[in-house]
Formats: structure tokens, sequence, C-alpha cells
């Protein structure tokens, strides 16, 4: 088992990863009925999908011996309405000025970002945008 979610009332969960006891709560967003103080299922995906991304980048730039300490990204989630899904996710990666890798690297990396487990999952039809800021 993975984790363990406990619903707590008032449209927030406390879900639990069970090999570490690291704890994360959810809120409802404030435009479905919800506080929106915690993330919510659907910013965990989104969120998701960009840690998915630079975790990847990070195995590969291992093997590679490059190091991405210092990467980062700005993740923005789109919603649709009926059904309410995620229409669109943003990923804006933005690398450490000081990083020097050739254009054959960052190719490698990009492609890595670009199929990594988390994106692999999303349903087609949910949008992806990517920039790599080298």
């Amino acid at each position: 088992m993975t984790s363990q979610i406990i619903y707590n009332s008032d449209l927030r969960t406390t879900a639990t990863h069970l090999q570490s006891g690291t704890i994360i709560e959810t809120d409802a967003p404030t435009d479905n009925q919800g506080k929106g103080e915690r993330f919510s299922p659907t910013d965990l995906v989104a969120t998701a999908l960009a840690t998915c991304m630079i975790t990847t980048m990070g195995i590969k730039a291992r093997s590679m011996n490059i190091l991405l300490d210092g990467t980062t990204a700005d993740v923005t989630k789109i919603m649709a309405s009926d059904p309410r899904r995620i229409s669109k996710i943003v990923v804006h990666i933005h690398f450490p000025k000081s990083l020097q890798i050739d254009d054959k690297e960052k190719a490698i990396l990009e492609n890595t970002a670009r199929t990594c487990p988390v994106e692999r999952t999303l349903h087609p039809d949910c949008e992806r945008e990517f920039s790599f800021n080298w």
C-alpha cells in the first residue's frame, strides 16, 4: 500500500505516505465549494507532473554527471467544466544560470522530462505545454 487518506470533514483530507510518514492535506478549491487553504487534488496532479519531470531529469542527469541542483518549475493548472476536469497543465522549467551543458545534453534531458511516468499517465485530452529555460 502506498498511502492512506482520511476524510476530515469540510472537504479536507489528510493523506499519509506510509513508507515515510509524510503528510499532505488537501482542500477543495474555492471555485468548487472549498476553502482553498491547501493544495486541491487537481493541484496535486499538476504539481505531480512537474515534480516527475524534474525528478526523471535528475535521474538522467545523474547518469550523465550533470547536477540540476537549483532547477525550479512554475506550474499552472487550467480547469474545464462539464465534465469538471483539468484541461491544461503548463510547466515552465528554469535551470540555474551556472549550468553549462551542450545542446545534445539539453535535448536528452528535455525528452526525458516530456516522457516521464506522470506525463504518460495523463489522459490525452489534457493538454500540456512545456518550456525549458536554459
